[in-house]
């Protein structure tokens, strides 16, 4: 059920707050890598804060590690953020993500575009899907350098395509008759009011396990590839036996 987590922002704690507003007319970037990522490489956390830096946006990033050498004033780390919360906020111009799938809803649902740096998983395949739809960018993490990270960053925040292509994505997303935690609600309660709900369930799960499977369609396919490969084996050799008669009669004229 798509986009069940996903809900209107809340206020934020005071000190994010105050942080937030502080960036002025640049505003915020904020960064996660998901709970399973809290810290990175030594080298590749320098260059993301060096990149960073250079940014008049004010940076919050979720980050576990050893504070970066290259950490600039502009930038914040946190064990933890209200990431929906983050997200939902006005002053909010891009989400540096991972392309977890709760991550990728949510910066949806709030209209966010995506700098994407997938690690593992289905990742990859989310951050993709925003990129073809002119909602983000996605970035090799493996093999990417600073310059690569900053003009990345600046290519989502200085092209406004993106951030229209990830509105539109959202106004989609919100259109629904019914929000998608209450529409999983609706039809659980339903099947357990209609024990089971055994006019939804498909016929598939009556079939045989050789037929749900195929296995007999393959068979009768591999049958009658072999029937003509037999065929056509036994006319060739037909033809070769043919040749070879013609053959033993022209040598026997022929010593006679």
């Amino acid at each position: 059920m798509g986009g069940f987590q996903c809900k209107p922002a809340k206020p934020l704690p005071e000190h994010l707050e105050e942080f937030v507003q502080s960036s002025g007319e640049h505003g915020v970037i904020i960064m996660s890598l998901g709970t399973l990522i809290g810290e990175l490489p030594h080298d590749l956390a320098d260059l993301i804060a060096a990149a960073f830096a250079k940014l008049p946006q004010k940076v919050i990033w979720r980050y576990k590690g050893d504070r970066p050498a290259t950490l600039g004033h502009n930038t914040m780390l946190v064990d933890w953020m209200p990431q929906n919360d983050l997200l939902g906020h006005s002053k909010i111009k891009l989400f540096v993500a991972h392309g977890g799938t709760n991550g990728v809803q949510e910066a949806i649902y709030h209209g966010v575009p995506i700098v994407g740096l997938p690690l593992i998983f289905d990742q990859r395949d989310n951050i993709f899907r925003i990129e073809v739809r002119g909602a983000g960018k996605l970035i090799d993490i493996f093999s990417m350098n600073e310059d690569i990270f900053f003009q990345g960053i600046q290519e989502v925040l200085n092209e406004p395509s993106y951030r229209m292509n990830m509105q539109r994505l959202s106004r989609l997303h919100r259109d629904q008759p019914m929000k998608p935690l209450e529409n999983a609600i609706f039809w659980i309660e339903f099947v357990m009011r209609h024990k089971g709900a055994a006019h939804l369930r498909t016929e598939s799960y009556k079939m045989p396990w050789y037929s749900y499977h195929s296995v007999d369609v393959m068979l009768f396919l591999v049958g009658v590839v072999l029937i003509i490969l037999g065929t056509f084996a036994a006319l060739i050799r037909c033809f070769c036996s043919m040749c070879l008669r013609k053959k033993s009669k022209c040598d026997l004229k022929k010593s006679k």
